[in-house]
């Protein structure tokens, strides 16, 4: 029975150049991999070791980027190794299966929301009233699913992001702070549904993760093992679990070091 591997994507297994963490002397630096461009420019990393990790992970392993991302932010990652079968994208709302959207996993996502949740275009409004123009930079709403904003966190009122957090958790959403970005998520828009859906198909019977944010709480849990790396929201609030191990590493070496233990488990599974 294969093993599924659903990591989230950014800040646990990519990285911008914020997020790099190189913290030791110039000379001994990992050699880095870009694996996304956008608009002309080189956006995010992996180290070269942690590349052929993965490459190697992809022929071992049912591997399954797992991101908040939208389809199309996720489709200009080039991630190394065989192009992955599954994919899940904005947070659990798109099932890609060799890169387009399963519809009928989207249909019953969005079913379910309309039924648990308040509307996204309450939220979106709750967000344009209150949010001081000071600290926002953009509104943005991600495939018709959950907003966020990209904001200049040296700005940021974060009693305003608490406040926020408790509105929202009155009316079926959750808030989540990721670097320079505030995302409003419904509670029924969750990766750990998504990474079941995947299990039940390929008939899996191991699935490990790893994640960095409050939005991969539920993938961790659901998850036979975890991995969180020594950055991030989750390390921020010093969440654990039993099965989830907490890594040292911190920045683009964490990255390497789940690769390393991803591949540790499925070649002894």
């Amino acid at each position: 029975m294969p093993a599924i591997v659903a990591s989230d994507l950014d800040r646990t297994l990519i990285y911008s150049a914020a997020a790099l963490a190189l913290t030791m002397p110039d000379a001994r630096a990992p050699r880095l991999l870009c694996v996304e461009v956008h608009e002309s420019k080189p956006l995010s990393y992996m180290t070269e070791t942690a590349a052929r990790l993965l490459t190697d992970l992809g022929d071992a392993a049912v591997f399954v980027p797992t991101t908040t991302r939208t389809r199309k932010q996720y489709l200009r990652i080039n991630l190394p190794g065989p192009a992955p079968t599954y994919a899940i994208c904005a947070n659990g709302g798109h099932l890609l299966v060799d890169g387009v959207s399963d519809p009928d996993w989207h249909a019953q996502v969005t079913a379910r929301l309309a039924d648990q949740c308040a509307p996204l275009a309450e939220v979106q409004e709750h967000l344009l009233r209150t949010a001081d123009p000071v600290w926002v930079r953009k509104h943005r709403v991600a495939d018709d699913l959950f907003a966020y904003l990209v904001v200049e966190r040296e700005l940021l009122d974060e009693d305003w992001v608490k406040e926020l957090a408790v509105w929202a958790e009155n009316r079926g959403w959750t808030v989540s702070l990721q670097g320079r970005k505030i995302y409003a998520v419904p509670k029924p828009l969750t990766k750990s549904a998504a990474m079941r859906e995947v299990a039940r198909r390929t008939g899996a019977d191991l699935t490990l993760a790893a994640g960095d944010s409050l939005l991969d709480t539920d993938l961790l849990l659901a998850a036979d093992r975890g991995w969180r790396p020594g950055h991030g929201e989750l390390a921020d609030t010093g969440f654990t679990a039993p099965s989830i191990r907490v890594l040292p590493e911190r920045g683009v070496l964490a990255g390497e070091r789940i690769l390393r233990e991803f591949l540790g488990v499925v070649r002894g599974a």
